[in-house]
Protein backbone atom coordinates (compact mmCIF):
# COMPACT_ATOMS: atom_id res chain seq x y z
CA UNK A 1 0.00 0.00 0.00
CA UNK A 2 1.49 3.49 -1.12
CA UNK A 3 0.44 6.71 0.95
CA UNK A 4 0.17 9.83 -1.01
CA UNK A 5 -0.20 13.06 0.15
CA UNK A 6 -2.12 16.05 -1.52
CA UNK A 7 -2.27 18.88 -0.68
CA UNK A 8 -6.16 20.70 -0.93
CA UNK A 9 -7.33 24.38 -0.44
CA UNK A 10 -9.83 25.00 2.34
CA UNK A 11 -13.07 25.57 0.61
CA UNK A 12 -13.30 28.70 2.06
CA UNK A 13 -10.05 29.82 -0.05
CA UNK A 14 -11.28 28.61 -3.44
CA UNK A 15 -13.20 31.51 -4.09
CA UNK A 16 -10.16 33.54 -3.99
CA UNK A 17 -8.16 31.40 -6.29
CA UNK A 18 -11.09 31.22 -8.74
CA UNK A 19 -10.60 35.22 -8.40
CA UNK A 20 -6.90 34.91 -9.21
CA UNK A 21 -7.27 32.69 -12.11
CA UNK A 22 -9.98 35.13 -13.59
CA UNK A 23 -7.87 37.90 -13.10
CA UNK A 24 -5.05 36.66 -14.98
CA UNK A 25 -6.88 34.84 -17.30
CA UNK A 26 -10.01 35.72 -18.50
CA UNK A 27 -8.89 39.62 -18.86
CA UNK A 28 -9.64 41.34 -21.76
CA UNK A 29 -6.26 41.92 -23.12
CA UNK A 30 -7.03 45.18 -24.59
CA UNK A 31 -6.84 46.11 -20.79
CA UNK A 32 -3.23 45.91 -21.00
CA UNK A 33 -1.92 49.13 -23.06
CA UNK A 34 1.44 48.84 -25.36
CA UNK A 35 4.42 50.80 -24.16
CA UNK A 36 3.81 54.95 -25.06
CA UNK A 37 7.15 55.52 -27.88
CA UNK A 38 9.52 58.05 -26.03
CA UNK A 39 12.26 57.16 -27.61
CA UNK A 40 14.47 53.48 -28.91
CA UNK A 41 17.21 52.33 -26.63
CA UNK A 42 20.69 53.47 -27.67
CA UNK A 43 24.76 52.57 -26.81
CA UNK A 44 26.67 55.40 -27.08
CA UNK A 45 30.58 55.26 -26.30
CA UNK A 46 33.84 57.03 -27.61
CA UNK A 47 36.68 56.14 -29.13
CA UNK A 48 39.93 57.84 -30.46
CA UNK A 49 38.99 59.00 -32.92
CA UNK A 50 35.03 59.42 -32.71
CA UNK A 51 31.77 58.92 -31.25
CA UNK A 52 29.60 55.83 -32.32
CA UNK A 53 25.96 55.29 -31.66
CA UNK A 54 23.79 52.04 -31.64
CA UNK A 55 20.24 52.36 -31.71
CA UNK A 56 17.63 49.47 -31.61
CA UNK A 57 15.30 50.28 -34.80
CA UNK A 58 13.39 47.10 -35.55
CA UNK A 59 12.24 46.66 -39.27
CA UNK A 60 13.20 49.94 -40.09
CA UNK A 61 15.82 50.82 -43.00
CA UNK A 62 17.64 54.14 -43.20
CA UNK A 63 14.69 55.58 -45.44
CA UNK A 64 12.03 55.29 -42.58
CA UNK A 65 14.86 57.76 -40.11
CA UNK A 66 15.72 61.57 -39.77
CA UNK A 67 19.02 62.11 -38.58
CA UNK A 68 20.54 65.52 -37.72
CA UNK A 69 23.47 66.60 -35.74
CA UNK A 70 22.70 70.59 -34.59
CA UNK A 71 26.33 71.73 -32.53
CA UNK A 72 26.24 69.07 -30.07
CA UNK A 73 22.40 67.71 -30.13
CA UNK A 74 21.72 65.15 -32.00
CA UNK A 75 18.13 63.92 -32.61
CA UNK A 76 16.88 60.79 -34.86
CA UNK A 77 12.81 60.69 -35.62
CA UNK A 78 11.27 57.59 -36.96
CA UNK A 79 8.43 56.24 -37.14
CA UNK A 80 7.64 52.22 -35.76
CA UNK A 81 4.56 50.96 -37.68
CA UNK A 82 1.56 50.10 -36.25
CA UNK A 83 0.42 46.40 -37.11
CA UNK A 84 -2.75 46.01 -39.51
CA UNK A 85 -5.47 44.94 -37.33
CA UNK A 86 -6.39 41.73 -38.36
CA UNK A 87 -10.13 39.52 -37.29
CA UNK A 88 -9.98 37.13 -34.80
CA UNK A 89 -6.16 38.21 -33.48
CA UNK A 90 -6.14 38.17 -29.38
CA UNK A 91 -3.14 40.02 -27.55
CA UNK A 92 -2.14 38.62 -24.28
CA UNK A 93 1.48 40.49 -24.37
CA UNK A 94 1.76 43.42 -26.32
CA UNK A 95 5.32 45.21 -25.17
CA UNK A 96 6.76 46.23 -28.97
CA UNK A 97 5.75 50.23 -28.85
CA UNK A 98 4.46 51.68 -32.42
CA UNK A 99 4.53 55.05 -33.40
CA UNK A 100 6.38 58.21 -33.88
CA UNK A 101 9.54 58.47 -32.03
CA UNK A 102 12.32 61.76 -31.19
CA UNK A 103 15.29 60.31 -29.68
CA UNK A 104 17.44 63.33 -28.87
CA UNK A 105 20.95 63.49 -27.13
CA UNK A 106 23.72 66.04 -26.37
CA UNK A 107 26.54 64.74 -27.23
CA UNK A 108 29.86 65.16 -24.78
CA UNK A 109 31.81 66.25 -27.37
CA UNK A 110 31.31 68.46 -30.68
CA UNK A 111 31.77 66.29 -34.13
CA UNK A 112 32.26 66.60 -37.75
CA UNK A 113 28.56 66.97 -39.02
CA UNK A 114 29.75 66.11 -42.85
CA UNK A 115 31.95 63.64 -41.67
CA UNK A 116 29.51 61.39 -39.99
CA UNK A 117 28.69 57.78 -41.26
CA UNK A 118 25.34 56.26 -40.49
CA UNK A 119 23.95 52.30 -41.92
CA UNK A 120 21.38 50.23 -40.65
CA UNK A 121 22.04 46.66 -40.09
CA UNK A 122 20.27 43.70 -38.26
CA UNK A 123 17.26 46.12 -36.73
CA UNK A 124 20.44 48.00 -35.37
CA UNK A 125 21.08 51.73 -36.41
CA UNK A 126 25.06 52.65 -36.13
CA UNK A 127 26.16 56.34 -36.28
CA UNK A 128 30.03 56.61 -36.51
CA UNK A 129 30.64 60.44 -35.64
CA UNK A 130 34.36 61.53 -36.57
CA UNK A 131 35.46 63.80 -33.46
CA UNK A 132 36.37 67.32 -34.45
CA UNK A 133 40.15 67.87 -34.34
CA UNK A 134 40.23 70.04 -31.23
CA UNK A 135 38.53 67.17 -29.24
CA UNK A 136 40.32 64.20 -30.21
CA UNK A 137 42.80 63.25 -28.17
CA UNK A 138 46.44 64.11 -28.47
CA UNK A 139 49.33 62.31 -27.26
CA UNK A 140 52.35 65.26 -26.49
CA UNK A 141 56.00 64.52 -26.83
CA UNK A 142 58.16 65.30 -24.18
CA UNK A 143 61.07 66.59 -25.21
CA UNK A 144 64.70 65.15 -23.42
CA UNK A 145 67.26 68.30 -22.11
Amino acid sequence: MTLVRTHTVPARSRGLFNEFDHLFNDVNPQVFQRPAVSGAPVDLFETDEALVLQMAVPGLSGEDLDISVDGRNLSVRGTLPELAAEDGRRYWVQNLARGEFNRSLKLPTTVDADAIEARVAHGMLILTMSKMAEAKVRKIAIANN
